[in-house]
């Protein structure tokens, strides 16, 4: 993502804010949605908060360090643990990202990531519109 990029290049340096909405969608050619979906997801991985009716601002290193762990692998950490205790057993469907994402209050982005994280350890399959399962491990 180039706004990851910028930020863990310096160019947009800890303690400072992102430029506006308007101005980033303009200057990456996205739409609103795309561009909220993106910054959530710098938000759940620590390296920006967002202060209402003030904006997005880039993390500094101080505030870093007492980022708790992001949302996304809070979440996948919980899941693994449902599938390794065998509460969620091979076969067994995984909730939707829009479920996952009202259960846990966080964007529809997140519970992806989250799910993304357990597909990759090998722990889960997504199946072309049926949804994710559990693997035999």
């Amino acid at each position: 993502m180039a706004i990851r990029a910028r930020i863990t290049e310096g160019e947009f340096a800890p303690g400072s804010k992102l430029p506006s909405e308007a101005a980033l969608c303009e200057q990456y050619e996205v739409s609103r949605n795309t561009l909220r979906r993106a910054l959530d997801e710098l938000a759940a991985e620590g390296l920006l908060v967002t202060q209402p009716g003030r904006g997005r601002t880039v993390v500094d290193g101080i505030e870093a360090s007492h980022t708790p762990m992001p949302q996304y692998r809070s979440m996948a950490a919980e899941l693994r643990a449902l599938i390794e205790s065998g509460e969620l057993a091979p076969g067994d469907p995984l909730p939707s990202e829009s479920a996952l994402a009202e259960r846990y209050g966080v964007a529809r982005g997140t519970a992806r990531h989250a799910l993304a994280e357990l597909e990759g350890a090998g722990l889960i399959e997504s199946i072309h519109g049926k949804g994710r399962f559990v693997l035999d491990r």
